[in-house]
């Protein structure tokens, strides 16, 4: 049985789950709003604290489903939520679904989209790293997403290929990356932000995907301490919200001379620090899309990377220490190494995603 598509007075329904989720779906609502659709907006509570990202005029439009994932798995979550969002899409009779990324929030979205018989958008579709436990559970998640989108709205040509290779049967755009819409919004009004300059050159490390727990943690945390004591570098590390991922990162490294371990930051000023570090040691996908904006060179801590558009700010490097310290000395002692990479770079998307992807459901509304 096909699905329906209904009238443009129908309103879009987002599913938001998220931090990430919020940041770059606010483009979005912005620019459906401009546009005139009624909007429905739904926050999983996968993630807490996510209302100050929802744009003030759609507040009224935003409902929040309370519950407390911490001791859930992630089939867990996403059975839950799945039950939970079918009596509110049901409710709602939204003319499409709107998910975006590969959350357990942004797949049970689109599953309970999908037992509705209700069309679903995806936003940021068709990334792929090609291996199917890393990341785990996300690759299988958004491959799962776009088996049965309507509207896969992929962030690049690498993204739509991809999708054009797995022949899914839903309409593929690109429109670019609604994240960084959300970047370049936030630091027009942030103003300069200077790089810098102190004898100890700062790098921003972030670590908390699944796969680089146990072992893995342990390697990266004797690199990073290797780092600090050889080279004239400094270390901050805003901690994970997740006190099962914030925790094991105190142990191995608290107290640690140059060191320093902060609470979770907020979204601004997590901008203004990519704007001002020396280095990003990350394995966040957010961050491997917004450090190249402003020239700040990123070692990914992963093996396998579903951004693989071509970016000289990027480089993978795994977890292993012994290749983590080298690939930093390299940038500390060869500086002609370091400019190669501090070169902007906008490979996910030129700030105009949101209103590429309002336009895109317009115009699909019309033909229904």
């Amino acid at each position: 049985m096909a699905v329906s598509r209904r009238t443009t007075t129908s309103p879009v329904l987002s599913i938001i789950g998220t931090r990430p989720e919020a940041i770059k779906m606010a483009p979005v609502l912005r620019a459906l709003a401009a546009r005139g659709f009624a909007q429905h907006i739904v926050l999983t509570g996968q993630h807490g604290g996510l209302r100050p990202h929802i744009p003030p005029a759609l507040q009224a439009d935003t409902a929040e489903i309370g519950f407390d994932p911490a001791h859930l798995s992630a089939g867990e979550i996403r059975e839950h939520l799945r039950d939970r969002l079918r009596p509110a899409m049901l409710a709602a009779s939204p003319a499409i679904v709107l998910v975006q990324g590969d959350t357990s929030s942004a797949l049970a979205g689109a599953l309970a989209a999908h037992d509705s018989r209700l069309p679903i958008g995806h936003v940021e579709a068709g990334l792929r790293s090609h291996h199917p436990t890393d990341p785990w559970p996300e690759e299988i998640h958004r491959i799962v997403i776009d088996r049965i989108a309507t509207l896969l709205f992929a962030p690049s040509e690498t993204a739509l290929r991809n999708l054009r290779s797995e022949r899914v049967r839903g309409q593929a755009i690109v429109t670019g990356n609604s994240g960084i819409d959300a970047l370049l919004a936030t630091t027009d009004a942030m103003g300069t932000v200077e790089r810098d300059s102190g004898a100890r050159r700062l790098i921003l490390v972030t670590c908390h995907r699944r796969e680089n727990r146990g072992d893995r943690l342990t390697g990266i945390a004797a690199a990073l301490r290797r780092l600090v004591d050889e080279l004239p570098v400094r270390v901050l590390l805003p901690l994970h919200a997740n006190p099962h991922v914030a925790g094991p990162i105190r142990d191995l490294l608290g107290g640690s001379k140059h060191i320093e371990l902060v609470p979770p930051l907020d979204y601004e000023a997590t901008v203004r620090l990519l704007r001002q570090c020396w280095l990003v040691l990350t394995d966040s996908g957010g961050l491997q899309e917004e450090a190249p904006a402003f020239g700040t060179p990123v070692l990914v801590l992963r093996d396998a990377t579903e951004r693989t558009e071509p970016c000289p700010c990027l480089k993978l490097v795994g977890a292993d220490p012994a290749r983590i310290y080298r690939e930093v000395r390299a940038l500390v002692d060869q500086p002609h190494l370091y400019e190669t990479m501090a070169t902007p770079a906008f490979p996910f998307g030129d700030g105009a995603a949101g209103p590429r992807i309002a336009e895109a459901i317009a115009r699909w509304l019309e033909r229904a």
